[in-house]
């Protein structure tokens, strides 16, 4: 099996360092990627090639953890993040998973639980999903009255395929439906209005909460 390849966004060297020692030691694992502040890494995008996971620190000057996962959902890049913070926050946390964020960790986490988390985002595609669907439900969706979820035939494909275990990217998607990346934006920005979601793991959440596709149904 192929080591998981990490790239790491912390703004102290120090930190860096020890994180990639740590990994190197715990075995599996492959810093390929540093940067030192989250202005750097936006700045870098998009990425010739991409790590299976960014480990992403929440305090950094300028831009925080937080707006740096804005700003990619912004450009719409889709990166696997273990957001890392120092202290527990649960706004921190929330507004981390509203963001895309797809694990958080404590920085006083253990190595065994590292090394879990970078598995679980790897393999699963998130570390906690009954964590994050249980804060998402609340945070991330606003029903001030009952909702219609019918959706177009169109939407309900792109929906399926957001959802899939194989982790499409909206390019890919793009490509099996057979249309354009704008076609594909506008079913994104349509769902995303429609049901004030914000990010692409808040449509597999959508979906998982209402049923409404393949594997949740």
């Amino acid at each position: 099996m192929n080591n998981i390849s990490i790239c790491i966004i912390d703004d102290h060297a120090i930190v860096r360092l020890g994180m990639r020692d740590l990994l190197e030691k715990l075995g599996g694992f492959e810093v390929v990627l540093e940067f030192e502040s989250g202005q750097q890494f936006l700045d870098a995008l998009p990425l010739a090639t991409q790590p299976d996971v960014f480990i992403l620190d929440y305090s950094m000057p300028n831009l925080n953890g937080i707006e740096v996962l804005k700003e990619i959902e912004k450009r719409q890049e889709e990166y696997k993040v273990l957001l890392l913070t120092q202290h527990f926050d649960e706004n921190i946390i929330n507004e981390a998973y509203c963001y895309g964020a797809r694990g958080f960790l404590n920085k006083n986490c253990s190595a065994h639980d590292l090394k879990f988390s970078l598995e679980n985002i790897v393999k699963l595609g998130f570390n906690n999903f009954t964590d994050i669907l249980k804060r998402m439900r609340e945070y991330d969706f606003v029903e001030d009255s009952p909702m219609d979820l019918t959706l177009s035939s169109r939407e309900l494909q792109f929906l399926t395929l957001v959802c899939s275990e194989k982790e499409h990217t909206y390019e890919k998607i793009a490509e099996i439906m057979g249309v354009s990346k704008q076609s594909i934006n506008l079913y994104r920005t349509s769902l995303f209005d429609r049901y004030k979601i914000k990010t692409k793991v808040g449509l597999v959440l959508f979906s998982f909460k209402n049923k409404l596709t393949e594997p949740f149904i």
